[in-house]
């Protein structure tokens, strides 16, 4: 097997705390399955940009892009950064420069209790959400006039191409196919915003022509936030653009226990030899910093979308399996209604893990 280098950006905050769990998991299994993997540790973040100023720098992007398979980030901020320079550099560094255009999560429940809706369970809460990352509203474009004043003016724009919309729903559309999903989703404000989701819309169910066997089901935005929280079970697949696919995920996280259940993938899809670069989003959480109460599962549920984006899914659900007898266990942290901290928490999926190779 070709060896895999993975760099591993510990990040800012609880990102320390979770990504040294995660590369704990990663060490075991390069120790027991012999998996082929070498850790590159980045010194990355905001305590390496208080210092000196450095954020992402153009050698390190050459070798991530020339010489890595994979990217594992913790999560980026800190208050004493309140510009984000660092955070900003780094994550848009590796989407836009890697051109990651699929942000691809999860959004399955471990456990009937984690599931915040009457009469729902675990079984009625498995969707992945493909938003569209490189694109849209978030792109930065724009600017203030009069700043300040009561006459300020603002304005962020809104891109979207044919070639970025098209792509990520047929990013949509062959995971549905390679999954044996029924249905796809996508989710726009095409009777609002006209122009840029008129062009969604007429994409959409162009691309799903090419896909039969396969439902495409077009959804306001926000009738899709009302469903989600009435029934989420008739969902798959979901494809949308970046500022309506961050509302819907987080959303979506809350279905499945909270931020500290939420992996994620950012994907060139249309290529699996690209890098890719895989994320916990639960943020940084800066409160929670340094005191033993963030929930590990994130971090192992995105080892585990790692490596089977490298070719091992077995190993994703073992990883997944045993995460969700730690919830059904309580070997977990409080927010998923254990008693067990950071560490502990790992240390027991840790040892089942071992057990089980």
């Amino acid at each position: 097997m070709s060896k895999h280098t993975i760099a591993v950006l510990p990040g800012d905050g609880i990102g320390p705390e979770v990504i040294a769990q995660a590369t704990r998991l990663l060490d075991l299994l390069r120790e027991k399955r012999g998996l082929p993997l070498d850790l590159w540790h980045l010194d990355l973040g905001a305590d390496r940009y208080l210092k000196d100023g450095t954020t992402y720098p153009k050698e390190i992007a050459d070798r991530v892009k020339g010489e890595a398979s994979a990217v594992l980030l913790g999560a980026l901020g800190d208050p004493r950064v309140p510009g984000l320079e660092h955070a900003r550099d780094i994550l848009f560094g590796m989407r836009f420069g890697l051109d990651l255009y699929a942000n691809v999560r999860p959004v399955k429940a471990l456990a009937d209790r984690l599931v915040p809706l009457k009469g729902r369970g675990r079984s009625d809460v498995d969707f992945v959400v493909f938003r569209e990352n490189t694109e849209g509203i978030y792109v930065g474009m724009g600017g203030q006039f009069k700043r300040g004043t009561p006459d300020e003016v603002a304005i962020s724009e809104d891109l979207n191409t044919r070639k970025g919309v098209e792509r990520l729903i047929r990013a949509g559309f062959e995971y549905a196919r390679a999954h044996g999903k029924k249905t796809v989703h996508m989710a726009d404000k095409s009777n609002a915003m006209r122009h840029a989701h008129e062009l969604w819309y007429r994409a959409f169910f162009e691309v799903a022509a090419e896909y039969p066997g396969i439902t495409p089901k077009h959804v306001y935005v926000d009738a899709l936030c009302l469903y989600l929280v009435q029934d989420p079970s008739p969902f798959e697949v979901v494809v949308t653009c970046n500022l309506f696919g961050d509302i819907i995920t987080d959303l979506g996280a809350a279905l499945q226990g909270g931020l500290g259940m939420a992996g994620s993938a950012n994907l060139h899809a249309s290529d699996r030899s690209r890098v890719a670069l895989f994320e916990p989003v639960h943020g940084s959480a800066p409160p929670l910093a340094g005191k033993d109460l963030a929930n590990p599962i994130a971090s192992f549920l995105t080892v585990g979308m790692m490596l089977s984006h490298l070719g091992w899914p077995e190993e994703e659900q073992r990883i997944e399996a045993v995460c969700a007898r730690a919830i059904e266990e309580k070997q977990c942290t409080r927010d998923v209604g254990g008693e067990l901290g950071t560490r502990a928490s790992a240390e027991w999926m840790l040892a089942e893990i071992a057990r089980s190779l």
